[in-house]
């Protein structure tokens, strides 16, 4: 029987952020706000005051049409032709600002959503029209040009892409009244509505069985919580993208990364509100970020059991960073069960207390390290969504099962989300980077660094097929990415942590500590990306700019090493003992500058010396040695190579 696929949407960091709502309240109480699809519905006992009135106009002169579910200037065109708007316009779009207004419905699923949002043409030629996505099952309503009021003609088709949960994305293609030229940015405001439910159907067009499916595509908005990761799960705001498939290999999350480098100036301001009945929800989490519902009952005189009410929650104007908005509703506080997960500043929403006690003993092993290499107090608290599916990272908020019971585990796998609670920065290398720094130095404590530099190999090996350089051993390579400019993950996090590693030996550990303590204290210092270099260089008193220009600055791919060369010369000394010192050739076939560790070695007897070799060319050094030398090893795992990290050469015994 053939295996089943396994089904999985990347790692934990690839997170989506979602927009806000705009509520607005009304002192008495207000006619029932129709929703689409509210025509068919049994009527409420009571309209809850509060409720967000949308008004379907953006010109003031106009009359608001809540009921309106087509209007006049949408050409509906479900079966529009392939080639209606090419690959190169849609990726011309960046999106500058978005203002949203969310209304969720949880009984029935629904989103009605007034998005504000601005777009820039970051292509090279003029663009006549716009092409906006959003999930298959929303549907646009209206598009406005902000600046006139004026209503735009569109159509809107569905079009197939795996970067939304259901398969498909509907797509408007906008008629502009002159062309958005290159650079420039317009202002829209769009009405849309929908319902998001779950939906797995990407995953089983590619073969995957449903329990697998539905663990990984798990977004939904429903009674029990709501959950909206973004574009390459959710769109559940307006996106522009090339459609991209899961069954061609990387692309999609290749175009989630440069999603989030494209918007990540982009500022973003979110209204929520949530209608309920009974209970109402607790907990609005945007963009990582935390804000209590404020819930109004309409009805005192009904059991709270069943009555209606709206919760509100706002998130003023932020600038996105390198995410994708996402939005989650929880029916529960954030809580801890004692004074350990407060210390290590940790909380979690959820049912199980037993699990809770052993994920915040986990979290105050974890503290130390964190305090020792980053700072005395986390800037922002990890909080943790326990949820059964794939596990979700946006900056200090992590979704995922609590379901493990070896605390040494659970340490292991907190580091990472916790050190994002410690420390952050608007640069992805910094942030992701030191994250997964953080993962290796806790490794290393924990299990030796034998350990520790394994691990970087093994992810090493993913970072050595994209770099430039891989063609010169057979691999397929790409263009390379500079790490201040990347978007993709190996770069990130695997390549961004490799360079953190490799600094301690060059700067030394003190001076490292000390630059990441300075750096994150100023937030100033994030706003040139050259700054880190400037702090590290001021705490180990080093020029670091042949280090920064070759691997932060620039993409030159990954040294080749190579033992050119090795020559031993026993030596005598007055008192009889000898010894030896052996000259040890390194040559570098890669474009990347870097300073490896060479070891002489005899059983347990070990002698290194370090040496800088730049791109192309050859170093010497000479290492002195008490024993008798059995071999030479360039290179320790720590340094990514194009090839293998480590070359031995065995020494003849004279």
């Amino acid at each position: 029987m053939a295996a089943h696929p396994q089904v999985s949407l990347g790692s934990k960091s690839n997170a989506i952020s979602l927009p806000f709502l705009m509520v607005q309240q009304t002192p008495a109480p207000p006619p029932p706000a129709t929703l689409p699809g509210d025509d068919q519905a049994p009527q409420q006992p009571s309209a809850p005051r509060g409720t967000v009135l949308f008004e379907r106009k953006d010109n003031p002169n106009e009359e608001a049409t809540p009921q309106e579910q087509e209007p006049a200037n949408a050409k509906k065109t479900p079966d529009a032709p392939e080639g209606t708007i090419s690959d190169a316009e849609r990726s011309a779009l960046a999106f500058a600002s978005y203002d949203l207004d969310v209304h969720l419905v949880p009984a029935k699923s629904l989103l009605v959503m007034h998005a504000k949002f601005s777009v820039r043409n970051d292509g090279s030629q003029p663009l006549s029209r716009l092409a906006l996505q959003l999930s298959s099952s929303l549907h646009w309503d209206s598009l406005t040009l902000s600046s006139t009021g004026a209503k735009l003609p569109f159509a809107q088709h569905l079009i197939d892409t795996d970067a939304d949960h259901t398969g498909q994305a509907q797509e408007a293609i906008v008629t502009l009244p002159q062309p958005l030229q290159p650079g420039a940015v317009i202002e829209l405001s769009s009405f849309y509505s929908g319902s998001v439910g779950l939906s797995a159907v990407r995953l089983h067009r590619i073969g995957a069985p449903s329990e697998q499916a539905l663990s990984a595509d798990w977004d939904q908005i429903a009674l029990e919580s709501t959950a909206l990761r973004g574009f390459g799960n959710v769109l559940w705001y307006p996106t522009a993208s090339p459609p991209v498939f899961l069954g061609e290999g990387a692309t999609l999350f290749k175009a989630v990364g440069r999603a989030k480098l494209a918007n990540s100036n982009a500022t973003m301001r979110l209204r929520l509100t949530v209608e309920y009945a009974g209970e109402a929800p607790k907990m609005a989490y945007f963009c990582g970020a935390g804000e209590p519902m404020t819930a109004a009952n309409d009805d005192i005189n009904q059991p709270s059991s069943s009555a209606p009410g709206v919760a509100l929650a706002e998130f003023p104007m932020r600038t996105l960073g390198f995410r994708v908005p996402s939005l989650f509703v929880t029916n529960e506080s954030a809580r801890t069960t004692g004074n350990a997960g407060i210390a290590a500043g940790f909380s979690a929403i959820t049912a199980h207390d037993e699990a809770l006690n052993i994920y915040e003993g986990a979290a105050a092993e974890v503290k130390p390290l964190l305090q020792d290499w980053l700072g005395d107090t986390p800037l922002v608290p990890l909080t943790i969504l326990d949820h059964p599916g794939q596990p979700f990272e946006d900056g200090a908020l992590l979704v995922t099962s609590l379901n493990e019971t070896d605390q040494a585990r659970i340490a292991t796998t907190l580091v990472h989300s916790l050190a994002h609670g410690w420390f952050r920065s608007s640069h992805p290398w910094l942030s992701e980077g030191v994250a997964q720094f953080m993962s290796y130095l806790w490794l290393e404590k924990t299990s030796g660094r034998e350990v520790a530099l394994q691990q970087i190999q093994e992810q090493a090996n993913t970072l050595a097929f994209v770099e430039p350089g891989a063609a010169k051993q057979g691999m397929a390579a790409q263009a390379g990415q500079s790490l201040i400019l990347a978007s993709d993950e190996v770069y990130c996090r695997t390549k961004a942590a490799a360079v953190l590693w490799m600094l301690r030996s060059i700067a030394s550990d003190a001076a490292l500590k000390e630059a990441l303590h300075l750096y994150r204290k100023d937030a100033k210092r994030d706003e040139n990306p050259r700054e880190f270099q400037r702090v590290l260089e001021q705490t180990s008193h080093k020029d670091l700019n042949w280090f920064f220009d070759d691997w932060v600055y620039a993409d030159k791919g990954l040294p080749d090493l190579s033992i050119a060369n090795v020559t031993p010369r026993e030596l005598t000394v007055r008192d009889g003992r000898g010894g030896w010192l052996i000259a040890v050739e390194v040559h570098n076939s890669g474009d990347a500058a870097v300073e490896v560790p060479v070891t002489v070695r005899s059983g347990t007897l070990t002698a290194t010396e370090r040496i800088r070799v730049l791109g192309g060319a050859s170093a010497s050094t000479r290492i002195l040695f008490g024993g008798d030398p059995e071999e030479v090893v360039l290179n320790d795992g720590s340094i990514p190579e194009v090839t293998g990290s480590l070359h031995i050469k065995q020494l003849k015994k004279q």
